[in-house]
């Protein structure tokens, strides 16, 4: 199979007809910065590391004043539910309590009752009106009544949490069935902190801190996923932790910090935000002349982007994820298997294990065992445990030979429903190129669709992952613990009317090209579809739906108005669909161009070098090429870089989208630098800072701007060749135990996966790696 392109996925058109120029994004991570825009339309920042300090004070003094206070009102309640005797010995059993009788006391047992009802509304009594308070129920005198048994809540875990146990194994010991240890009124059951986070994706940095408090990756609610390759900033939930807690966790946690802390009745969902906030950076810009590169970026600020569904969507890996989803749609599920589970070109330790001469280690060799072994045991003890998607049909069809639905089912569900929504994906990028190039960019035509004027007022939501710019892969490398924490959510209006472009439309001028909108394939509704153009792209939809892929030899052949199968989550008709915007607009859209001589300095200061400067001490930022977590250790000094002070990265920007007149020109380099660059040359970046509402990609601005795609597959076959190159004379200088090799200089634009290549091969002979 070939390695996927934008032309595969229907990223075929530009808005602008300007040239494009060359440049390296992603060169640093912390090139790439995130920050999450809430629903308000505010920044999220990471601002304060400290957990606040009147959150303990509060809960003593709100114990205290729980049992001085006069319960007699309630008692006389309680009476009138239970009857005298058990009013009686409440009320006995509350003033030993407030007398200061606590340690030794003993639970009181009301009456007996067989009726459930009753017992439940006492249950209910007590959460209510004595929170200090807590039930369990035991039997009764006989085998037809239970009985309520009173505790008071001296603390501890009540029941819950990890060290938990089954009623029948307590025995005295107390359950309560509201949780936590006593949870005081005054804070939100949700602490919800700011996550920062330096080259990890989210589930990966909610998995550390999860691992690290003792609680399950369920337990936290986020409003989206961030890219892996990034520094990023965004807001998450968690259900009844301390701040202090989480705060103290700041010290053990490397790449990743916490803060602005505050207690919150509601968790975090998906699609809770309203979009993100990129600062990006592109390093060694090259350019016919500064003035391209104005020319360029005020269009993209004017005229926007096609807001395509970017190649992340569809997959890292040599089989696109939206053929998988063709082949579900089509109900062929041992199909779908074997291209989850056949030998691929795309597998990266398969170049790692041809240079490295260690080919036990090569996932492309597993593949090929299981395939002419059919051995489930012996492939699943050479598989990796990141291959989740892999080892779960394994595992499933050592169970239940033969059942290969039941097999892909086994995979989490956010990771298989992202196969048929990728097609989606595909379908609509497809679409989208189609209505560019028969009607253009200028205004809408007859047919198209829009949301009805005074109506739309449009529910922001994220589609899974998609706001992510690099998180999504084709093996599942990064998405471990997607199955408790993301469900996938697609674009959804509430109360919005979609409506085709009318002549009266046309002739009252009511509506613009950016009002112009494509349907997503699938279910608005639990009673309608989405509807499409009434013109030639609506019938586009159900031609590109039939036809053959390049990556493939058979037909899509799948209807979008009915499924040829009853399996509901691979179906189709039965999938959520909607609405996107074709043209997106970078909101508060700003640029500069920079110079710089050294490609080891940041060009921008993230929140935690912000806070950093008030507290020099307590933070110590590095950049390490690899996936990173606090066990690891690198396999040679790549970059332990610390920030220089007074070493001075950038000069003053020449041209800026708020440049005044009288502002020095700076110097663009106008041809490629052949070979290897020169680490003290003075360098050109480019840097713009814009929002982007949620599901929109970053990259396709980027692209829009360089006019450049944004495949690896050019980058991957020099990336390849250049290993090669280098291969022998590192292998050489190991097996000899010569002196190390001092510093590879690896120019980015040919590699940029060069950095995590060698992390995975482990030579530990190489001294520091520089990207220029």
């Amino acid at each position: 199979m070939k390695t996927l392109d934008e032309a595969e996925v229907g990223i075929f058109c530009y808005i602008s007809q300007l040239p494009g120029f060359s440049g390296v994004l992603k060169q640093r991570y912390s090139d790439f910065i995130v920050n999450e825009v809430d629903l308000e339309g505010n920044v999220v920042h990471l601002t304060n590391l400290e957990a606040p300090s009147e959150i303990a004070e509060e809960t003593k003094t709100k114990m205290s004043d729980q049992l001085n206070k006069s319960y007699d009102t309630e008692l006389e309640s309680f009476k009138s539910l239970t009857g005298d005797s058990d009013a009686d010995c409440l009320k006995a059993f509350v003033n030993q309590i407030s007398s200061g009788v606590k340690d030794s006391l003993s639970p009181i047992v009301l009456s007996p009752s067989s009726d459930k009802s009753h017992r439940t509304a006492v249950h209910k009594f007590f959460k209510e009106h004595f929170t200090f308070l807590v039930t369990d129920t035991v039997d009764g005198p006989d085998s037809s009544s239970k009985c309520i048994r009173v505790w008071f809540n001296a603390g501890g875990n009540n029941g819950r949490g990890r060290n938990s146990r089954k009623r029948k194994d307590r025995g005295d010991k107390p359950y309560d069935n509201r949780g936590s240890d006593n949870w005081p009124d005054h804070l939100g059951k949700f602490l919800r902190f700011h996550l920062y986070k330096e080259n990890k994706d989210t589930q990966e940095a909610l998995g550390l801190i999860g691992k690290m408090l003792g609680v399950q990756p369920r337990s936290f609610g986020f409003a989206g996923t961030k890219d892996k390759r990034a520094v990023s900033t965004q807001r998450v939930t968690v259900f009844k932790q301390r701040a202090s807690k989480l705060a103290a966790l700041n010290e053990r946690l490397f790449g990743i910090k916490v803060g602005d802390f505050c207690h919150v009745k509601e968790g975090l969902l998906l699609g809770q935000l309203y979009g993100n906030r990129f600062t990006v950076t592109l390093r060694s810009i090259v350019a016919d002349s500064a003035d391209t590169i104005k020319a360029s970026a005020d269009a993209l600020g004017k005229h926007g982007f096609i807001n395509y569904f970017g190649l992340q969507r569809f997959g890292s890996g040599s089989v696109p994820t939206h053929l998988v989803g063709a082949t579900l749609l089509r109900g062929e599920w041992r199909n779908a298997v074997d291209m989850l589970l056949d030998p691929r070109e795309g597998d990266i330790l398969f170049y790692v294990s041809m240079c490295a001469g260690d080919n036990k280690d090569s996932i492309q060799k597993v593949r090929e065992y299981y395939k002419e072994s059919n051995d489930i045991d012996g492939t699943l003890k050479q598989l990796p445990r990141h291959l989740v998607a892999e080892r779960a049909i394994l595992q499933c069809l050592k169970k239940c030979p033969g059942n290969y639905l039941q097999a892909l089912k086994a995979i989490p569900r956010t990771l298989r429903m992202m196969y048929v929504h990728s097609y989606q994906s595909y379908l609509w990028n497809h679409a989208a190129s189609k209505r560019v190039q028969k009607y253009g960019i200028d205004q809408v035509v007859l047919g198209d669709l829009v949301y009805c004027k005074g109506e739309h007022r449009e529910k922001v939501a994220s589609i899974d992952n998609s706001d992510c710019e690099d998180n999504i892969c084709n093996d599942m490398n990064e998405c471990s613990q997607l199955e408790e924490i993301c469900e996938t959510v697609f674009p959804e209006e509430t109360s919005n009317s979609v409506k085709a472009i009318s002549e009266d439309d046309l002739a009252a001028g009511n509506y613009t090209i950016e009002d112009v909108i494509l349907p997503m394939p699938g279910q608005r509704s639990c009673r309608s579809r989405v509807i499409y153009p009434l013109n030639e792209i609506g019938e586009i939809f159900h031609d590109l739906a039939k036809k053959a892929s390049r990556f493939s030899r058979v037909q899509d052949d799948i209807s979008l108005t009915q499924s040829v199968h009853s399996i509901k989550e691979f179906s189709i008709t039965s999938m959520t669909g909607g609405y996107r915007r074709v043209f997106q607009k970078p909101m508060d859209f700003e640029w500069k161009l920079l110079t710089y001589t050294d490609g080891d300095i940041p060009l921008v200061e993230t929140d935690l070098e912000i806070i950093a400067k008030s507290r020099p001490s307590s933070v110590d930022r590095k950049e390490y090429p690899t996936n990173g977590s606090e066990d690891f250790k690198l396999p040679f000094n790549c970059t332990n870089q610390q920030e220089i002070p007074g070493k001075n990265a950038s000069s003053s920007s020449t041209f800026n989208s708020k440049a005044e007149d009288g502002d020095r020109e700076v110097e663009v380099p106008q041809k490629p630098t052949e070979g290897f660059s020169n680490a003290e040359e003075a360098k050109t970046a480019l840097q713009l800072s814009f929002t982007l509402p949620s599901s929109c990609y970053a990259t396709m601005a980027i692209r829009e701007l360089l006019k450049t795609s944004t495949s690896v597959r050019i980058h991957h076959q020099s990336f390849t060749l250049l290993i090669v190159l280098f291969h022998s004379e590192i292998r050489g200088r190991i097996s000899q135990n010569l002196e190390p090799v001092k510093l590879l200089r690896v120019e980015k634009r040919r590699s940029p996966h060069i950095m995590d290549f060698l992390s995975i091969t482990q030579w530990g002979s190489l001294d520091k790696i520089e990207c220029l």
